[in-house]
């Protein structure tokens, strides 16, 4: 209307990334993206969120590419549109904890090779765990985006986040994303959120959802009313379910409640058809389970990300345990409640949904209990949100102390090490990085790429072919 002032808000696409990966475990080629990428360069998005996560590992285990080569090749293509990446902190791309030199030279590299945008968080929200990684982001003049992993218990409060968000901003942060990763963000609760971490920091704030429980999209339009500055959308055959909301509909939404958004509707509508086909091949070659495209309520009681629970279906499947499945839903919340209410992201999520499973197949609590959840109760991934009861932490360390130093401290460089064993292998400066992360993955693909440079019968190279937990 006539003097009203304009509202703006943008969008980071996540097709390329945490879509395909919510969808259809990451298997999207990069052969398979080339053909688009120019259409979505020239799309608005204020950037595209291209790498990490889950890409990296999948990129060498199933795809057997590499998956530097794969930035290179967005870094070529996207002239005009920032790439971002997720980076789990002191965890890296990985599952545990890696020394510094290695989280170091990694981002390093990671800019080197295009990214602008680091997106990094910690499973369980100790900052100390992303201490080396704002340093370093900082230290090569990218852009540093700190998250808070939202989640649900009596101990993240509204009171929690808003000293979490201070927190962040002290620390370095450039932005705040509200990494929402089990969609449990209610419209109500995502309005006093966003406020909050406006007001506490004056810093750019993005929202980050999945559609898992239905509520995303209602979410990210209050967010908007609210000052959310950007929003994590998926094309709309990548969308929805498991992933994001749709970046055609969400744009569609906002621009009729009189925001600006800066997207082209003909290219959104071309970059839609061209991935349209894909998905509908991936759901006939049973890839895509529908079953991930609907909304699931149960979500808010059990509090399990998209990615979580179809890892989970192919646990209990293996162990041909499928009539178990809600038997284990509802233990992860007992056992998340042991662990002291980590937010369920990775690593975090595997830990508590392994241990769940383990606990109901075995008909008795933590009868047995792996090394990560054992690692976990030591402090070696960091300082839980609420306490482990002495109880819990006898039945599953005995008289063992909590580590109360930071993961990083008790680790010793690693890079050097890498460097060494890699050594046959090596290309590239990277190659040393992919091993330090993934040794067997990289190993394998190592093998993978000199067979197919020496012609060699790429059926004598061994692969890993383990169900890849999202």
């Amino acid at each position: 209307m006539l003097g009203e002032q304009t509202k703006t808000i943008r969008f980071v696409d996540t097709t390329l990334r945490d879509g395909q990966q919510s969808l259809i475990a990451t298997r999207m080629t990069t052969e398979e993206m080339l053909p688009i990428l120019d259409a979505m360069d020239n799309a608005g998005f204020y950037a595209v969120e291209v790498w990490g996560g889950a890409t990296f590992d999948a990129t060498m285990r199933y795809l057997k590419e590499d998956p530097w080569e794969r930035l290179r090749t967005f870094r070529k293509a996207f002239t005009k549109t920032k790439l971002q990446m997720l980076f789990r902190g002191q965890n890296m791309l990985g599952y545990k904890c890696y020394p510094d030199d290695i989280v170091e030279a990694f981002l390093q590299k990671a800019a080197e090779n295009g990214i602008d945008i680091f997106r990094m968080f910690d499973a369980l929200n100790d900052l100390r765990n992303l201490e080396s990684s704002v340093r370093t982001v900082r230290k090569l003049k990218k852009h540093a985006q700190l998250c808070i992993c939202y989640t649900l218990s009596d101990i993240h409060t509204e009171e929690y986040y808003r000293n979490l968000a201070k927190r962040l901003a002290d620390m370095g942060a450039d932005s705040i994303c509200v990494k929402d990763m089990a969609g449990l963000l209610l419209p109500g609760a995502a309005v006093e959120l966003v406020k909050d971490i406006k007001e506490i920091t004056k810093l750019p704030v993005e929202l980050h959802s999945h559609y898992t429980s239905g509520l995303a999209s209602m979410s990210y339009l209050q967010a908007a009313e609210a000052g959310c500055d950007i929003i994590d959308t998926s094309m709309s055959p990548f969308a929805m379910g498991t992933s994001q909301p749709a970046t055609e509909v969400m744009n569609a939404a906002l621009e009729s409640m009189g925001y600006e958004t800066g997207l082209d509707k003909q290219q959104l509508i071309t970059v839609a058809d061209y991935f349209r086909p894909m998905r509908d091949a991936a759901i006939d070659s049973g890839l895509l389970s529908p079953k991930v495209l609907t909304a699931e309520l149960s979500t808010l009681m059990y509090q399990v990300p998209g990615g979580m629970l179809s890892n989970l279906v192919s646990q209990m499947k293996a162990q041909n345990a499928e009539h178990k499945f809600i038997d284990v839903l509802e233990e992860i919340p007992r056992v998340r409640a042991d662990l002291g209410y980590p937010p369920l992201v990775t690593p975090s999520s595997q830990i508590v949904g392994t241990q769940a499973v383990m606990n109901v197949l075995l008909g008795e609590r933590y009868k047995v209990v792996p090394n990560e959840t054992k690692d976990f109760v030591r402090g070696l991934y960091g300082q839980t949100p609420g306490p482990i009861s002495d109880e819990i932490r006898k039945k599953i360390i005995g008289d063992e102390k909590i580590s109360e130093v930071a993961p990083a401290k008790l680790l010793k460089p690693g890079l050097k090490d890498a460097a060494i064993k890699v050594k046959q292998y090596k290309e590239q400066e990277e190659d040393v990085l992919s091993y330090a992360l993934f040794p067997q993955v990289a190993e394998d693909f190592f093998k993978f790429r000199q067979a197919q440079k020496y012609k060699i019968d790429p059926n004598l190279v061994s692969g890993d072919r383990q169900v890849y937990p999202i």
